[in-house]
């Protein structure tokens, strides 16, 4: 299928498309995305659709839904309702497009996430995610909420499940917590670009939940760590769960990153079980002589776990193609 603004192709909208793709699809359909601003919400439940965008510079799916905004009831949107694109699909696949929130700074409309991304063997290539507070949004959700009783949002209530995604030549975008999430996630050779919010602390590269038990949470290899924000201004992340997992492996940190590295968010119950691991970066954020304590410098011996293949499954298929 072809979707374009012109009217030469199949629609003028990618929804449509996605609602044109039976509810038991068993196969691979791809939808070809033409150059364009498309203001849509977009939902993807069906399993095995891929979006293939002409350029990640032109071919843009954008929306402006946030966290503060009132629904028809009154009541505020809440982060999980705000995204612009939510994958639930099993096996989806993103190629050569941009994901945007461009609802603004979350000091201002709160949490406004760009893809909120659900979904097992979920991959994207040569992607852009652009927004401030909460860009990425790597289900499942955590089992219940630090405040209140839901979560809100498309699966509130639903069952939770482990999954794996991939994320590969992507540019990721924002400020506070704005790669966060559950998942079991490999980002290789993308580019996480950190926001200057003006401030003492200008974020936090990422805010993992990762389950209990898991061996994996997200693992960024060859990746590069840029930013306009002052020098010392970032962390590489934060615990939103106790058992969070984050690893850097062989990547830039430029000169945003703080010395600490790692913020505790307070929980100091958390320090016992977070895995908060480096190995082999490079560049200005990259000094090892301040790191947080309850961080680690792998060995490596201890790194060679940290390979893609071992991640996401040695005997699973849904990653070469996209190498």
């Amino acid at each position: 299928m072809i979707v374009s603004k012109d009217g030469n192709g199949d629609f003028d909208n990618l929804q449509d498309a996605i609602n044109a793709v039976p509810e038991n699809n068993s196969r691979e359909v791809i939808i070809n995305i033409k150059n364009g601003i498309y203001k849509e919400k977009v939902n993807v439940t069906k399993p095995f659709i891929t979006l293939i965008g002409e350029d990640p510079e032109y071919t843009i799916l954008t929306f402006d839904d946030a966290a503060k905004k009132p629904l028809s009831n009154g009541e505020p949107m809440r982060t999980f309702n705000s995204y612009t694109i939510f994958v639930d699909g099993d096996d989806f696949t993103a190629e050569n497009m941009t994901f945007e929130n461009s609802a603004g700074s979350g000091e201002i409309v709160g949490q406004a996430v760009a893809a909120y991304v659900n979904g097992n063997r979920n991959k994207f290539k040569n992607c852009k995610f652009l927004a401030c507070q909460d860009t990425l949004f790597t289900g499942p959700l955590p089992p219940k909420p630090i405040e209140g009783n839901n979560f809100g949002g498309p699966m509130e209530g639903k069952p939770r499940r482990n999954v794996k995604q991939y994320y590969e030549s992507c540019f990721i975008r924002g400020d506070i917590d704005f790669i966060f999430g559950s998942a079991t996630a490999v980002f290789n050779k993308c580019e996480i670009f950190s926001n200057d919010r003006k401030e003492t602390v200008n974020g936090f590269v990422t805010a993992a939940s990762t389950p209990e038990g898991n061996a994996f949470g997200y693992v960024f290899i060859d990746c590069k760590l840029t930013s306009n924000a002052a020098p010392n201004t970032v962390y590489l992340g934060r615990p939103w769960r106790d058992y969070a997992k984050t690893a850097f492996i062989h990547c830039y940190l430029g000169e945003h990153i703080k010395v600490e590295g790692w913020d505790s968010w307070n929980k100091l119950n958390a320090e016992k079980f977070i895995s908060y691991v480096e190995y082999d970066n490079y560049g200005p954020g990259a000094d090892k002589s301040k790191r947080a304590d309850f961080s680690k410098l792998l060995t490596s011996e201890e790194a060679k776990d940290f390979s893609i293949s071992n991640i996401l499954g040695k005997n699973d298929n849904w990653t070469p193609h996209i190498n």
